[in-house]
């Protein structure tokens, strides 16, 4: 979409501001850096004006000036996003949520919190305590879309669409909220939602375990899944080459073991007993080291060694600086098609970047691979992310799990999509988004 001329972006900036107050609008100098990039850093630009709804009304007023004058919008909530689709592009407005924050309720009756699209997740976690869904946990509790019992979400056009909905169970007609979950902006902006709880349990169990093949982790899996009975919280798998990378450059962690291996795998279940819960975790633990499942397993005693344990697991945040530029790559695919996939992701590497360098980790119990590849030279990345997602694609996989697609991973999604599921989505995206106003440009073409 082409960018308004001078004389009509200044009137609808005076519109809004109308609208919502000199203070909801800036502009100019006015925006600083924060506005122009997610967390990629990638392709910054600054948005033509920020606007900061505080409301749902406000919300639609903005769209509904904004779909009046055909103006591009680009919708902004942390700016955590790993795939571009927060960072605006040349002529676009930045709606920005960070206004439309806070918990609206908290009942404890029918497990759910109700709160604004706006509220740091941080923030949502503190006030419900009796929840622990990670996401580390979707081995356990599923994705965010799992959570989602009912949202509130404005259309291109201004529309308010209000599916408040607290019910497990509801069957009257379509279920509309998954129209705007997962698809990042580009069909609606969510402006409330109402998130499904889980009641926190007494006990917490965490093992670290070594393994010789990625067979072994997988009978592993089934072990636990089947010993401990649902209990399973995470259960995250590092190869050798994250595992050591991490020990190498964070000098503050140290593996509980003498030996290397190729495989570490973090465990974790939660019950209601912790001696009980203690114990079916060592018996199961001690079955997979008799069956030579596993070679070596450490079970936290303190709440001290598990933080250890996760440290390692959550290391990736303090390596990243030291191996820029880097690609981050965030698949998915059926648990036996991840052998293969890097067998032949790490000999396409070695033929095409013979310098690269892959650090492999995962939540695997939900068929998630996270990927750190690294060559040294920038310029090489666009060949990285060829090669990683023509060979998720060969797997029948997906190029994104967790991240997204926003507007960096909208080039691969024949990759994962057929041609008929991408036309469906740009029927949807025309149906509910004629004018094109809404995150164009991310996820499927404009």
């Amino acid at each position: 979409m082409s960018a308004v001329s001078v004389g009509v972006r200044d009137g609808i900036v005076d519109r809004l501001r109308n609208r919502l107050g000199s203070g909801a609008v800036l502009s100019g100098a006015g925006i600083g850096e924060r506005y122009s990039v997610d967390y990629t850093g990638e392709n910054a630009q600054p948005p033509m004006a920020v606007v900061r709804p505080g409301s749902t009304t406000e919300v639609a007023a903005v769209l509904r000036t904004c779909s009046e004058f055909a103006q591009p919008v680009v919708v902004q909530g942390g700016l955590t996003g790993l795939a571009g689709g927060a960072t605006p592009r040349k002529g676009e407005i930045a709606l920005s949520l960070e206004r439309l924050n806070g918990i609206e309720e908290l009942d404890p009756v029918s497990m759910t919190i109700t709160a604004r699209a706006g509220t740091p997740l941080q923030a949502v976690q503190d006030a419900a305590i009796a929840t622990n869904a990670g996401g580390n946990q979707g081995i356990r509790f599923g994705m965010a879309r799992n959570l989602v019992l009912g949202l509130e979400a404005v259309l291109a056009d201004g529309t308010v669409i209000s599916s408040m909905n607290k019910m497990l169970k509801n069957n009257a007609g379509y279920d509309l909220k998954q129209l705007f979950v997962g698809t990042e902006g580009t069909l609606g902006v969510i402006t409330r939602v109402v998130l499904r709880l889980a009641p926190r349990l007494s006990s917490r169990c965490t093992a670290l375990c070594t393994a010789e093949s990625f067979g072994d982790v997988v009978d592993l899996l089934q072990a636990v899944q089947t010993g401990l009975a649902g209990s399973i919280s995470a259960y995250e798998v590092m190869w050798a080459s994250y595992f050591d990378k991490v020990l190498e450059i964070v000098e503050t962690l140290r593996s509980p073991f003498e030996d290397s291996h190729p495989f570490y795998v973090l465990v974790e279940s939660e019950g209601v007993d912790q001696v009980t819960d203690n114990e079916r975790l060592e018996s199961v633990l001690a079955g997979a080291l008799e069956s030579e499942t596993i070679t070596d397993a450490v079970i936290a005693r303190s709440e001290n060694e598990r933080q250890s344990f996760w440290a390692i697991r959550d290391g990736v945040g303090e390596i990243t600086p030291a191996l820029a530029p880097y690609v981050p790559l965030d698949v998915s695919m059926d648990i036996a098609a991840m052998p293969r996939f890097l067998e032949s992701f790490d000999r396409a590497l070695a033929a095409e970047l013979p310098n690269s360098l892959n650090l492999v980790f995962g939540h695997l119990g939900d068929n998630n691979l996270h990927l750190f590849v690294t060559t040294g030279h920038e310029a090489e990345n666009d060949t990285v992310l060829e090669l990683a997602y023509g060979l998720v694609g060969e797997c029948g996989g997906s190029i994104s799990a967790e991240h997204g697609v926003g507007s960096l991973k909208r080039g691969f999604l024949h990759h994962s999509r057929t041609p008929k599921e991408i036309d469906l989505m740009g029927r949807l995206k025309q149906a509910l988004d004629p004018r094109g106003i809404l995150n164009p440009g991310r996820v499927i073409p404009s």
